[in-house]
């Protein structure tokens, strides 16, 4: 069962957590820049009606306070703007850190279209909070300190000032409450049109051919979902709109009451009247900034909850799983075993859950074993579990002997180099700090692609290649990876007819000569005879393993 996520509140707090005595020392900055404003408006009012008119001391203390104002809001927006940058940073690399750390089953079932946006868009969201935050900050303390002044002017005006202050924000919190409700049905909207985007991306060649389904992902899919995102947005930000204009209006209607009590009762206090129609003027801005900045809010208030989610959903690494390049190896493979092995999948919706196993496979260093059945029959979990990409519901894998435990995992798939079915094909070249071999690019001959790519700075120059291509340069990554097992899942079904007989007679050979031992998916019968162990699979079991003569 899945635990409850983090409110967005706690995971904020967890986030400046490192950088507390910075956020303590901008906000005091904050405020003493919000109570110089204040000063301000004080001194400048008394100037107004000081029977002396301006004095020397009422220019200096304009101007220190000036000085004051101005130096504390830069070093509220320097430290705002560097714990923004820290937070935002370290909740990338944290976020980043999780993913790969999270198990590979947790991963496949997030999927994607909804891993990327929280990644990106959230992260993007939250570094606007974190920009705004400091100005709301001083916005604040310039309200506390108008509010401050207006009280010691007139109690009266200050309570009824203060009670259009509680009128307004009662309409601002039900316009925040009815908009984040948009904005969140708006967000949701947004992992659909990511999905689409992948869509449209992916299988451009089968819409290009197929002009109803195009017709439908451009109508039904994409514009459909962005007028909904843009007509949510529209109406939820519209609702804040009508709410700023209202309690802006309500200031107006303060001055106007103010006004007209000051005509029936006149006050014995001239500078009153002046002062408090100068303040509430000047403390309209603020007021403002806090309330354009509600749609902000409200958004963070959502990234931080699909943060949360993420980090809720990922917050049980796979144990002892390193993220450093420590080589500490491996030892060298005499017997791989697969010793009653069982997985089952998460059961779905109107269908029976799919089981594998049990299998007991037992693999010699230096052979070519194939697997072999039917699409669907398990082969591909099946070599998942034998990399330990999952983790068997019983049995165990057994590496010359002894039992791979969760400690010992991440060393164990070490010995393996993949080429997945759906392989992700990686620039770089990854040696440690082995330098690559001096005839690395004789490999890139021998794939026939030495034309189109060639090995610089320990990189590939391009990957822009065909399907086919892809498959021969990742077989060079493969090979120069310099692991003692190799894993192919259907590397063969990409190729030309040449190619998959230079495979399987030269290129498998080959690699068995040089102490490789090669795993391979295939459906190609008629190179059977190349394996030494032959294992067929039919809906999850193996049903036969023999040695091939």
């Amino acid at each position: 069962m899945t635990a409850k996520p983090r409110s967005a509140l706690r995971e904020l707090l967890s986030l400046l957590k490192p950088y507390r005595y910075t956020v303590i020392l901008s906000i005091l900055f904050g405020i003493l820049g919000g109570l110089s404003v204040t000063a301000l408006l004080a001194t400048v009012n008394q100037g107004l009606h000081s029977e002396s008119g301006l004095t020397t001391a009422v220019v200096l203390a304009f101007a220190g306070l000036c000085v004051l104002a101005l130096l504390s809001s830069i070093a509220a927006d320097i430290g705002s703007n560097f714990v923004g940058q820290k937070v935002i940073a370290r909740l990338r690399k944290d976020l980043g850190a999780k993913v790969l750390s999270a198990p590979i089953e947790q991963i496949e079932r997030y999927r994607s279209h909804r891993l990327i946006p929280v990644l990106t868009h959230d992260v993007d969201t939250i570094s606007d909070f974190a920009f705004a935050f400091a100005p709301l900050a001083i916005s604040i303390t310039v309200i506390l300190g108008c509010l401050g002044y207006l009280a010691s002017l007139s109690l009266p005006i200050f309570l009824m000032t203060l009670l259009a202050i509680g009128i307004g924000s009662a309409i601002q919190f039900i316009a925040q409450g009815k908009g984040i409700k948009g904005f969140y049905e708006a967000r949701d909207a947004e992992d659909s049109l990511q999905k689409h985007y992948s869509a449209i991306a992916e299988g451009a060649k089968e819409l290009r051919i197929h002009r109803k389904r195009r017709h439908a992902m451009l109508t039904r899919n994409i514009q459909a979902t962005a007028d909904h995102i843009c007509d949510t947005h529209v109406r939820s930000i519209n609702i804040f709109v009508i709410a700023k204009s209202l309690g802006s209006m309500l200031f107006f209607v303060v001055i106007g009451l103010a006004l007209t009590l000051q005509s029936f009762w006149p006050s014995s206090n001239p500078a009153m009247m002046s002062g408090f129609v100068l303040v509430l003027l000047y403390m309209k801005g603020p007021l403002e900034n806090l309330i354009a900045n509600l749609p902000i809010i409200s958004r963070a208030q959502i990234a931080f909850r699909r943060i949360a989610d993420l980090s809720e959903r990922f917050s049980s690494p796979e144990p002892h799983l390193l993220l450093d390049a420590d080589e500490r190896g491996t030892p060298p493979m005499k017997h791989l075993e697969l010793r009653d092995v069982q997985y089952a999948f998460p059961p779905v919706a109107g269908s029976e859950p799919f089981t594998l196993g049990p299998v007991n496979l037992s693999i010699a260093p230096g052979e070519i074993l194939f697997i072999v059945g039917e699409n669907g029959c398990g082969k591909t979990t099946l070599i998942k579990l034998l990399l330990g990409l999952y983790t068997p519901q019983s049995g165990e894998i057994r590496l010359n002997g002894m039992a791979v435990d969760a400690r010992g995992l991440d060393d164990y798939r070490q010995m393996f180099t993949t080429i997945f079915a759906d392989y992700y094909l990686f620039d770089e070249l990854v040696q440690s700090d082995k330098a690559l071999p001096e005839d690395a690019n004789q490999y890139l001959e021998r794939m026939e692609i030495a034309h189109k790519v060639s090995i610089r700075d320990g990189a590939f120059t391009t990957t822009d290649l065909s399907t086919g291509q892809r498959k021969r340069l990742a077989l060079i990554n493969a090979w120069l990876d310099e692991r003692p097992v190799l894993v192919f899942d259907e590397w063969a079904a990409d190729q030309d007819p040449t190619f998959r007989r230079v495979f399987y007679t030269e290129l498998l050979p080959d690699l068995k000569r040089l102490g490789k031992t090669i795993i391979v998916i295939s459906h190609d019968d008629r190179y059977f005879d190349v394996a030494d162990q032959l294992v067929r699979m039919q809906a999850g079991r193996v049903i036969s393993e023999k040695a091939v003569a």
